[in-house]
């Protein structure tokens, strides 16, 4: 694991690389600097052949209160920063959006251990799946503190939670603990906050443990979906994924009394 001091600790372990937000004086608020050691862990992990899921959580109490606003106001105006260009550094995308991490073909799991509000939610919803503590506490400030999302709130939200859900959480910045989102649909699991950890791993584990080239491709294949303008172009895509895969097929007949061991051992 990395230095304690350090703004972002990052531990590598069963093929699963957990990063956590190392600011708990400032509820893990995203400053440049954390911004940047995030950025580029999430992107060593994509690349890493070692890895094959990333795990994002918090130092306790907090998993992230969003962009430092205590560094934006003291860095107010003309800006003299060299811009890179979109997907070197957390910033503008070329679609628009915000990314505070970048896209890897592996799964991000954001293992939500307290507050998550504003930017940290936003960070939250560009990761691949969420599970929560049952201390999470989950909300949009943007209109109480007076700013406008970028980072995927209006989008991102809409689409996880529903439109008229996204907007009442946007309009009125109120808070809602972690069986709500649950509910909602903004997370997959709710557990015990001493067991955050360990079942984001396992989760981990399930997914480590699968033919990697087909859990990397379904991920790329989910996100092109995502875009589809109507049901038979998603229906389409889908088609063309299953009639143009091939590697991985041969090792078909050596998995299946694995995948049967496993379905036999969850319930199947």
């Amino acid at each position: 694991m990395s230095d304690r001091g350090a703004p972002l600790l990052v531990e590598v372990t069963d093929r699963v690389a957990t990063l956590t937000l190392n600011r708990p004086d400032s509820r893990n608020a995203l400053n440049r600097e954390l911004a940047g050691a995030m950025w580029d862990a999430v992107a060593a992990a994509g690349a890493d052949p070692a890895v094959d899921v990333v795990v994002l959580t918090g130092a306790d109490p907090a998993f992230c209160a969003g962009v430092d606003l205590k560094e934006v106001a003291a860095t107010a105006g003309p800006s003299t920063a060299v811009i890179d260009d979109p997907g070197q550094r957390p910033g503008r995308d070329v679609n628009g959006l915000y990314r505070f991490i970048p896209v890897i073909d592996k799964p991000v799991i954001a293992a939500v251990n307290g507050t998550c509000v504003t930017g940290g939610l936003e960070l939250a919803l560009q990761c691949t799946l969420r599970v929560a503590s049952d201390r999470a506490r989950f909300g949009d400030t943007h209109a109480r503190v007076g700013i406008m999302p970028g980072g995927g709130i209006t989008v991102l939200l809409a689409q996880t939670v529903g439109w008229a859900r996204a907007v009442e959480m946007s309009l009125t910045g109120d808070f809602f603990d972690a069986e709500t989102a649950l509910q909602w649909g903004l997370v997959n699991h709710v557990v015990a906050h001493d067991q955050l950890l360990p079942f984001a791993h396992e989760l981990a584990a399930h997914i480590a443990g699968n033919d990697q080239e087909g859990v990397r491709r379904l991920l790329r294949h989910y996100r092109r979906i995502a875009n589809a303008a109507t049901l038979d172009e998603a229906h389409l895509m889908e088609g063309y994924l299953a009639e143009t895969w091939a590697p991985g097929t041969g090792l078909v007949a050596e998995r299946f009394d694995t995948v049967v061991s496993r379905g036999r051992e969850q319930g199947a």
